[in-house]
């Protein structure tokens, strides 16, 4: 029994050394790479150039008081829908004393002179209608009733204006009212009610009320680096990402690029604008940031190949030939190339179509490690 148990682990150490000797002879031996094989062939080649911006709307119009007082109402919030005309909000006028005063003495003047010519306009009409005194005489005191009648009434509505701001004949067009002067979206309203707002002058620009623009004409507004501007001119097609409408594709037209560049982070940026075409249905909000894909050149019917399978020395491009499919053998080959989208390049010489060349190296798949069974 015992020899059989020696002979046995005898056996079994033996086994140990030649399967460790295999394996390190194995571990040894050069790893034999794959690779998959591409094809040369033709195709079309686009060139891009990306901008990083903003939509805005073409025109944003400040709407500004007339005169200056404190806000007594706010009919509009942003958001709204306004047309030419409609009131946004309302002025109280807040009055001079001296120049209150004064209208109010004036209108105190106008009054007694009135009731003086009210008077003898009364008297003289029943004479006149006795024939007592000549037409002559009876125009008069018609002629002074009537001219201190309209006089009363301009000191009535010149009190008015400087107390409220409006005379009671032209209500309809006071200057205590603000109103919009286009069709379009409020955007915004910076001022509430009870704040003090001034009147648009020589030496100030007056208080904003609300900010109106047109959401129907937009722009793209970016930014284009130096190494770019140049490849892009006025009417170029682009299309148009918004990051908060990532399923909606929209297109513009180049319409203005700036011939004046701005140092920005150590880069000379060019300011460009474009025309969005918004859809039926879709709404832009004034701000969204989006990106402008700029289609710089499209060339058709070009020898191309994957950019990855180009290897490069110095000046020189090559790229591997399969020479032999099994096993793999491939020659090395210099080529021209030329134009790129980086993901297919262009090959001028060097190659031709339906030739076989190396690309990227196949690797081996691990095997998945085991899932450890959940504990119930």
């Amino acid at each position: 029994m015992k020899k059989v148990l020696k002979f046995a682990l005898l056996i079994l150490v033996g086994a140990l050394v030649i399967w460790t000797f295999w394996f390190l002879w194995q571990k040894s031996r050069p790893k034999v790479k794959k690779y998959e094989i591409e094809v040369v062939k033709t195709g079309s080649i686009e060139k891009h150039t990306v901008a990083t911006g903003k939509v805005d709307p073409r025109n944003e119009i400040l709407i500004k008081p007339q005169m200056s007082g404190i806000i007594a109402a706010v009919y509009k919030e942003a958001g709204d829908q306004v047309k030419a005309g409609d009131v946004i909000a309302k002025i109280k006028l807040i009055p001079d004393m001296v120049s209150l005063n004064s209208a109010e003495s004036r209108v105190s003047r106008a009054q007694i002179s009135f009731d003086q010519s009210k008077k003898n306009y009364d008297r003289d009409s029943k004479l006149f209608a006795d024939k007592v005194i000549s037409k002559e005489e009876f125009e008069r005191t018609q002629l002074q009733y009537n001219n201190d009648k309209e006089e009363l009434k301009t000191a009535k509505d010149n009190l008015s204006l400087i107390r409220d701001g409006v005379s009671n004949d032209k209500s309809q067009i006071s200057n205590t009212l603000v109103r919009s002067t286009i069709n379009g979206t409020i955007l915004d309203i910076p001022i509430k009610v009870g704040n003090s707002v001034i009147q648009s002058n020589n030496f100030n620009d007056g208080t904003t009320i609300a900010t109106v623009a047109n959401m129907n004409d937009m722009l793209f507004v970016g930014k284009l680096d130096e190494t770019e501007v140049g490849k892009v001119s006025v009417g170029m097609p682009m299309n148009i990402t918004i990051g908060a409408l990532q399923d909606q594709k929209l297109t513009a037209k180049l319409e203005y690029v700036s011939p004046k560049g701005k140092e920005e982070n150590g880069a000379i940026m060019f300011e460009m604008k474009a025309a969005v075409k918004v859809p039926k249905g879709v709404y832009v909000r004034a701000g969204y940031s989006a990106n402008a894909e700029i289609l710089l050149t499209k060339q058709e019917s070009l020898i191309t190949i994957p950019e990855s399978c180009v290897e490069f020395g110095g000046d020189t491009a090559f790229v591997y030939v399969l020479k032999t499919k099994e096993p793999q053998a491939f020659t090395k080959k210099q080529v021209k190339l030329g134009l790129s989208d980086g993901i297919k390049i262009e090959v001028k010489s060097g190659l031709k179509l339906k030739d076989k060349i190396r690309g990227a190296e196949i690797l081996e798949k691990k095997p998945d490690a085991p899932k450890k069974e959940e504990k119930k």
